[in-house]
């Protein structure tokens, strides 16, 4: 092939995506955040992005740059557990209307930009004014990462009651007691499996002590309900979906009561959310804001 070929085509989804996970794992690696980082991930190209603050949950080893981003959570009053998704509104950059969703949540600035990395900004789930419900709902191969989850199936909403035996439950990996967790999805519903936004929700005891002892109990006060944590499950090294206690082979590196990717060994501390910056990447012009319409018919906002 000639050096100066594509090797994906300029309309491909493919070379999106390929060239958002190299330009997330490059900015993150270098840290960049200033003018420059900024007039990369702004470009004519799309909308949104630039350097971010934002809560994740904190890497503590392994290649990742910074932690994966929470997703504030919510209880409804049937006990279904739901992602606080931000408030749309429109807005004028540079003469243009766009549309943001970004909300004041426990002393920060609340963004559909804290996903905006590993391709996940391409997903029309992620645009601001998408109609999708915010349930968390069980994934496809949630049974395949833990044993509780097969009398689940793919697409049920999560709720509390799932989680009634947190203070004991265990899998032979690590501690029991820690905290149960489900892998899920979160405003996919009617979109393609490459459009499926994976997330992982823990219930555990540390979390409810935490508005105690964190550093921020702004935050997890607002953020977390009756010992439930959530993020966006992409690993920020190179996109990967890790798990807590998911993988027998996470002792090996220290990651045996963590989240642990098995791809590039990186672990992450659930029950530490630190306050991080990174450049997210802008939203194409055509991703399809509104689009992926969701039976449950539930606004975004």
């Amino acid at each position: 092939m000639p050096e100066d070929e594509d090797s994906y085509p300029a309309e491909s989804g493919r070379r999106r995506f390929v060239k958002g996970v190299v330009g997330a794992s490059a900015l993150g690696a270098t840290g960049i955040t200033g003018a420059t980082g900024i007039k990369y991930a702004t470009t004519s190209s799309g909308s949104g992005g630039g350097a971010t603050q934002y809560f994740g949950i904190e890497n503590t080893a392994g290649p990742a740059p910074r932690g994966m981003p929470q997703i504030p959570v919510e209880i409804d009053s049937d006990g279904y557990l739901k992602g606080v998704w931000p408030e749309v509104e429109t807005k004028t950059v540079d003469n243009e209307e766009v549309k943001v969703a970004e909300t004041q949540l426990g002393g920060i600035t609340y963004s559909s930009e804290w996903f905006q990395y590993c391709g996940v900004q391409t997903y029309a789930g992620i645009a601001p004014d998408a109609d999708q419900d915010n349930f968390f709902r069980v994934s496809e191969s949630a049974s395949t990462s833990y044993d509780w989850m097969s009398d689940l199936s793919a697409g049920d909403k999560l709720k509390v009651s799932d989680f009634d035996d947190y203070e004991s439950w265990g899998n032979d990996i690590g501690k029991d007691g820690l905290g149960k967790p489900a892998m899920g999805r979160w405003r996919s519903e009617d979109l393609p499996p490459q459009e499926t936004a994976p997330i992982q929700i823990l219930r555990s005891t540390r979390i409810e002590d935490l508005a105690k002892e964190s550093d921020h109990p702004e935050w997890i006060k607002a953020s977390t309900e009756k010992g439930f944590i959530a993020w966006l499950n992409k690993c920020t090294h190179f996109c990967c979906v890790p798990g807590f206690k998911s993988s027998a082979q996470s002792a090996k590196f220290g990651g045996a009561n963590d989240v642990y990717c098995p791809c590039h060994q990186s672990v992450y501390d659930p029950f530490n959310p630190v306050k991080l910056q990174f450049t997210s990447l802008p939203r194409p012009e055509d991703s399809g804001e509104s689009s992926g319409s969701s039976s449950g018919g539930e606004s975004s906002a």
